[in-house]
């Protein structure tokens, strides 16, 4: 079978998982944390697959209401201090894209923490989308290469792969494949510098139904795609 290298998820559907079964919409997010994701980690290793990106929160997820949004930010402090330690035991290597920032200091601090710890793990890199949004990204990005001194910026100067550095990917493969939980077909700007020849997949199922059954799911589908670039 043809593994892709890296792929990308688009956390959708928690609430709606929530709704249908009459839970608080906080129980789609912690089912996430606490069940989903770890295994799904673990069997990606297994497949052989490199890289696997998790939008868990967006730019605009913060105009949800101040309750879920607490919620949310305790569930993070649990999966920081609880599951990534045992992700780190394991010899998974943790990333994170976006504008932590934003965060408060005890969760920015420990996300910062964490990376600096699995930096030298090797089995596999699990990178989890923070306030992330990919016009922010590129935003920030352009920033970035503006304030560094040394690079004299014109349009005959940036290529490509230069201002790939200055993204917060920079090392990361581009996803071969990108799922989107919960049937919308849209990637609401995920990776959009990214995702420029990834596959898509759009499922129905929602990400806390998202089981290594359902990664063979998709990388059957992944499989069965004919990958030109253009060509």
């Amino acid at each position: 079978m043809n593994i892709p290298k890296h792929i990308a998820v688009i956390m959708d559907g928690n609430r709606r998982w929530a709704r249908d079964r009459n839970l608080p919409l906080l129980e789609g997010h912690r089912k996430v944390a606490n069940e989903i994701l770890e295994p799904l980690i673990e069997y990606a290793l297994d497949k052989g697959v490199k890289y696997i990106t998790f939008w868990a929160f967006s730019t605009e997820n913060w105009n949800r209401t101040t309750s879920e949004v607490k919620g949310i930010m305790m569930i993070f402090r649990d999966v920081i201090h609880k599951r990534w330690a045992r992700l780190h035991e394991k010899g998974v290597r943790i990333r994170v894209i976006g504008d932590l920032s934003k965060f408060p200091d005890d969760i920015h601090d420990s996300l910062e923490k964490v990376q600096v710890q699995t930096r030298n793990n090797k089995k596999i890199t699990a990178i989890f989308a923070l306030n992330y949004g990919g016009r922010d990204e590129i935003i920030r990005a352009i920033k970035r290469m503006h304030d560094n001194t040394k690079l004299q910026v014109t349009n005959s100067t940036v290529t490509e792969k230069e201002f790939g550095q200055y993204l917060d990917t920079a090392g990361i493969p581009d996803p071969e494949i990108i799922v989107r939980t919960g049937g919308e077909q849209r990637l609401s700007g995920f990776l959009l510098w990214q995702s420029e020849y990834s596959e898509l997949y759009f499922p129905s199922w929602y990400m806390p139904e998202f089981t290594p059954e359902k990664l063979d799911e998709v990388l059957d589908k992944y499989g069965k795609r004919q990958r030109r670039f253009g060509k």
